[in-house]
């Protein structure tokens, strides 16, 4: 083991996982960040990994890289509202509200909220 690995790293895919959900809901962001960023790299076509690693990006204010993991979870999967939202927050958080809205509406959308003036809205 190197000094920069810890113990948290090593194991399988599926402990780490299950370390790297309880780093983050402890709000150890970093620390689930360090973990879930070497899942991401053994599974890079799974969403969820990654979707959790930009949470926790975004957590910890890391946005542009928060931004980069939401854009490929995009890529695997267009209607993942979740990340869309993330995404339109991450962008706002950046100061790029024009950015944002069409991720927000996006999300909006897919969740079934059409804003105001629209049946069932």
């Amino acid at each position: 083991m190197s000094e920069t690995e810890t113990y948290y790293e090593f194991g399988t895919a599926a402990d780490r996982w299950d370390r790297a959900q309880m780093f983050f809901e402890a709000k150890e962001y970093m620390t689930a960040a360090r973990i879930l960023g070497g899942l991401v790299e053994e599974v890079p076509e799974q969403v969820a990994p990654r979707l959790l690693l930009a949470r926790s990006y975004y957590h910890s204010a890391r946005l542009g890289k928060a931004e980069k993991e939401l854009r490929v979870v995009l890529e695997l999967d267009p209607v993942e509202s979740y990340a869309r939202l993330m995404l339109g927050r991450t962008l706002e958080r950046q100061g790029r509200a024009d950015d944002a809205a069409p991720h927000l509406r996006m999300a909006a959308a897919l969740n079934g909220e059409f804003g105001t003036g629209t049946a069932g809205g």
